[in-house]
């Protein structure tokens, strides 16, 4: 997410790291390279024109000049900046209101609106504990409706059912009524998109938005369109109230010009950001945790969050219990690591949360780690159970039918061998306390709040 954009600002803030002193030259040099980067980002100019500006002018200023790491200062400023450009900080779902708490949905065709849907029903069914119910009003592609229809089930939410020429405010208030009977907590309405912006959609959205009086209406735009999401989100301001806007596919954007765009040309805060096709993959927007992605300084925090939720807990405290007990670390147990890895995302929505992550992920371009993660997860699949138990058995025979088996080499086979057993032994320090003495190692570096109390 946002790799090329994060490479060339953090190429320019890697020049001026470790000076004594910045000279005013330096400064105006280092605002032509950001102005440069945002450019390349497909930012809005009047974006970038405000960006570099409130860079330059606070650089110049007693705050960096004068400090004893002028590089670190520039660095904090650049990330301050790109906070506040993002937003600042987070704007939660406004839900304080009598149930049905109303959602309008509102984007171009394509931009992801009814897949968002079941993310944002997911999400608050599941964290915020919410009854939902979903309904689309797009009358002109049955296509539209059975699709939500589908949605809703895979996320366990109720649907409202609707056809083709129905009137749009009919099935909304239809849907409102039966929101007040089943007791649901939230109703999010579906609306139709067009390629284009045109007028007849944009009355259409205005007469929905009069006969709803929704306590949010949600702008769904394609991050990777760039520049042109804020110019389409901008239209869109103009005719409906909009409260928030949710980004979608941008683990799929490199640039982020519609992200730092689209804040400051609508007003309206990102509430969300899709960072990917499952219904799990929709995050709350942190402004100051993706300037400091975007930056390379990684989001410690997210990863924790994510991690926490993900994680089967339970077969977290066996393994935690088995390793204490002494009974060693087996294939079994690898397999159910990477098995966890998986559902965590992968190995990018793991790198991207840590410093530097950008920069791993560009080295591990043509490594493919996720293929390695799935022909792991086969390999151990074609072994007997006995195998998994005790993979010192695993000879010359036994690794020839277990590569067969799992359509790979021998070589492979041994690589993974070589790999669980430095597992293994890492496993074997964590039993034997060298978890602690790590911890206490990192205590130094770590940010404050970030070690765990006792």
């Amino acid at each position: 997410m946002f790799e090329s954009l994060s490479q060339r600002l953090s190429g320019v803030l890697d020049s001026l790291r470790g000076q004594g002193r910045l000279t005013e030259d330096q400064i105006n040099s280092a605002a032509r390279e950001l102005r440069m980067a945002l450019l390349e980002a497909d930012v809005a100019l009047p974006v970038i024109k405000g960006f570099v500006d409130a860079v330059k002018a606070k650089a110049l200023g007693a705050e960096i000049t004068q400090s004893l790491t002028p590089g670190q200062a520039f660095l904090r400023l650049v990330q301050q900046t790109l906070t506040d450009t993002l937003g600042g900080e987070v704007v939660p779902l406004n839900l304080r209101a009598q149930p049905p708490a109303i959602l309008l949905m509102a984007g171009l065709q394509g931009a992801g609106k009814t897949t968002t849907v079941g993310k944002l029903a997911k999400l608050l069914k599941e964290r915020e504990k919410k009854s939902v119910l979903v309904v689309s009003c797009d009358v002109y592609r049955p296509a539209a409706i059975e699709q939500l229809r589908i949605v809703a089930g895979q996320v366990g939410v109720e649907f409202f059912p609707s056809e083709v020429g129905q009137s749009p405010q009919a099935i909304a208030r239809a849907a409102v009524e039966q929101a007040k009977k089943t007791y649901a907590d939230v109703l999010i309405v579906d609306t139709a998109g067009r390629t284009t912006v045109d007028e007849d959609m944009m009355v259409e959205l205005a007469g929905l938005h009069a006969a709803l009086d929704p306590v949010e209406t949600l702008f769904v735009v394609d991050a990777m369109t760039g520049q042109d999401a804020a110019k389409t989100a901008r239209a869109f301001a103009d005719r409906v109230p909009l409260t928030g806007v949710v980004l979608t596919k941008a683990d799929g954007d490199s640039r982020g010009g519609a992200a730092l765009s689209v804040r400051q040309v609508t007003g309206a805060p990102i509430k969300y950001i899709g960072v990917g096709e499952k219904s799990d993959k929709l995050e709350v927007f942190h402004p100051d945790r993706i300037a400091a992605r975007i930056l390379g300084q990684g989001d410690m925090l997210g990863l924790i969050e994510e991690t926490v939720q993900r994680v089967d807990a339970e077969k977290a405290a066996k393994l935690a219990a088995k390793l204490k007990s002494k009974k060693g670390f087996d294939l079994a147990d690898f397999r159910e690591q990477m098995l966890q890895m998986q559902n965590m995302g992968g190995f990018d929505s793991l790198l991207e949360k840590l410093p530097g992550g950008a920069n791993l992920q560009a080295q591990l371009k043509n490594a493919n780690p996720e293929k390695q993660v799935k022909r792991t997860i086969a390999i151990i699949n074609s072994m007997t159970a006995q195998e998994r138990q005790f993979p010192d058995l695993i000879k010359a025979s036994r690794k020839r039918r277990i590569a067969a088996g799992s359509g790979v080499e021998v070589q492979q086979v041994n690589q993974l061998l070589r790999q669980f057993d430095q597992t293994r032994d890492m496993m074997k320090k964590m039993a034997g306390g060298g978890m602690a003495k790590m911890m206490r190692s990192l205590a130094g570096k770590l940010p404050p709040g970030m070690m765990p109390r006792r």
